[in-house]
């Protein structure tokens, strides 16, 4: 297996109790990570991480600066322990976009930790203030599905394989399209438990006050590709980066395409970094000929390098 690969970040979901806490039990690196953290948030995020409640660590201020620590900390134990690894590219499911920025130099961990605490909670309250749901639409056609939303004057939140897409609106919208998609042929309906509707229009006031904090934000140019959610293509200039970050908090997440992109450009290996193997099985419904390896703990990190190794 060659030494270059394209790293990918997870996103809200994906978390776990007990994230993280044998990385910081073994290397050094991962702890002083976790530590900064604890430090700048002002609350301990490695004790929600390691030892829950779940209710607590699933919240949406929570979880996603948890990712995020938790993404850049396998980033750095993956660098160190496979150091001839040539990262080709990055791209993230949603919270994880931001992690990828940070991965490419986009802003640095703090400017960043900064960045998604405020994002969560913006988020958190925007879902508080709105009976908003989610449901996954599974096995059919992409025109099919918004046609569906359309009808039920819903969203398309994330385009996130061939045959899954996951819309999100009001909790009424979306029991009404759960209840109507096998007339849209669509295959499997199921509503989703999460606390709001996330990527659709009743986020918008989270994007608004987004879009203030990332006015102010200060940005690089990224050291390596990062794929926007958003449009599903490489972007790399401080204000188009801005923009669609902020338009992603809203808008469909073309996770699909955003994996795509890489594929087109001969990729052949993805990395992801984070709980729940999520994108790596995304990757089988886009594409099984293409290798996905996963970790998020110290045996699956093992299991990466011997991977690689090979």
């Amino acid at each position: 297996m060659g030494k270059r690969a394209i790293l990918l970040f997870a996103g809200q979901g994906a978390q776990t109790v007990g994230m993280g806490r044998d990385l910081a039990e073994k290397f050094d690196s991962a702890r002083e990570l976790f530590d900064r953290a604890d430090e700048q948030l002002g609350y301990s995020l490695a004790e929600k991480m390691f030892d829950g409640p779940s209710s607590e660590l699933t919240r949406t201020s929570i979880c996603q600066p948890a990712l995020y620590v938790h993404g850049l900390a396998c980033l750095e134990l993956l660098k160190a322990q496979v150091p001839e690894l040539e990262v080709a590219g990055v791209a993230g499911l949603s919270l994880g976009e931001f992690t990828a920025h940070a991965a490419a130099g986009t802003f640095d961990f703090s400017t960043g930790l900064d960045l998604v605490a405020q994002r969560g909670s913006f988020m958190e309250e925007a879902a508080s203030a709105t009976k908003g749901s989610m449901a996954a639409m599974i096995g059919g056609e992409e025109e099919d599905v918004r046609r569906l939303a359309a009808d039920c004057d819903i969203d398309v939140a994330n385009l996130n394989a061939p045959g899954q897409i996951v819309v999100s609106g009001t909790k009424e919208g979306i029991e009404k399209a759960v209840a109507s998609a096998e007339e849209y042929g669509i295959r499997i309906a199921q509503e989703l438990e999460v606390a709001g509707a996330y990527h659709s229009r009743l986020m918008m006031p989270a994007q608004e006050k987004l879009s203030e904090v990332l006015a102010d934000l200060e940005m690089q140019t990224p050291s390596l590709p990062v794929i926007c959610n958003v449009e599903g293509r490489e972007v790399s200039e401080a204000g188009e980066i801005g923009r669609t970050l902020e338009a992603q908090v809203s808008s469909s997440v073309r996770w699909s395409d955003c994996v795509q992109h890489f594929i087109d450009q001969g990729e052949e290996l993805f990395i992801e970094l984070g709980p729940g193997r999520v994108l790596a099985g995304l990757m089988r419904r886009i594409d099984r000929k293409k290798t996905a390896l996963s970790f998020a703990d110290v045996e699956g990190l093992e299991k990466v390098v011997e991977a690689l190794a090979e």
